[in-house]
């Protein structure tokens, strides 16, 4: 039994059916257009800017592995963002005893997101906070917070219950509020 080819919805871009046809061009192209938001996303998770560049790597490596998975039913950067998301959380289950590391940087531009705040010192107090707290406390709070992740879904991520991710979600805000004195 033959597959059915994978026919994709209207809005899918040209960019990305010729990418799944083979064509670099196509796909430097998207990356082009998603590097900052997925580079952003793994610093965030991460903690650290030089694994956030390797992380963006791998995940753009993953991406042109698995385009022609890429079935039309979501944007194509929604679909990036949840293999940067997988990308991130798998790696960080491989190397569990790995401790996160506190990045500290005055490179606002690292931190490229449309939600910042406008006040940029805010930001960089929160920032320096967020990548403060422990990895999986981080990571459910940039996750749910940040990203809009549901409980369910980020625990399934994960690989860990529900309840473990809400209670990782009251400890980060817990730790943020008294890093930030409120």
């Amino acid at each position: 039994m033959q597959a059915e080819p994978t026919v994709l919805a209207p809005t899918a871009s040209l960019a990305v059916r010729r990418a799944q046809q083979g064509d670099v061009a196509a796909f430097e192209q998207l990356y082009r257009e998603n590097l900052g938001r997925v580079y952003a996303l793994c610093l965030r998770l991460s903690g650290d800017a030089g694994r956030a560049e390797e992380l963006t790597q791998d995940v753009f490596v993953r991406a042109w592995e698995k385009i022609g998975s890429f079935q039309g039913k979501s944007a194509f950067s929604t679909w990036l963002h949840r293999l940067a998301v997988n990308v991130v959380l798998g790696e960080r289950r491989s190397e569990k005893v790995r401790v996160g590391k506190v990045l500290v940087t005055d490179d606002l531009e690292a931190y490229e997101s449309p939600s910042r705040p406008h006040d940029p010192g805010i930001g960089i107090d929160l920032e320096r906070a967020i990548a403060a707290l422990p990895a999986g406390a981080r990571a459910v709070l940039i996750l749910h917070d940040v990203e809009g992740y549901k409980h369910e879904e980020i625990a399934e991520m994960q690989g860990t219950a529900v309840g473990t991710c809400k209670a990782q979600l009251h400890r980060a805000r817990k730790l943020l509020r008294e890093m930030l004195g409120r």
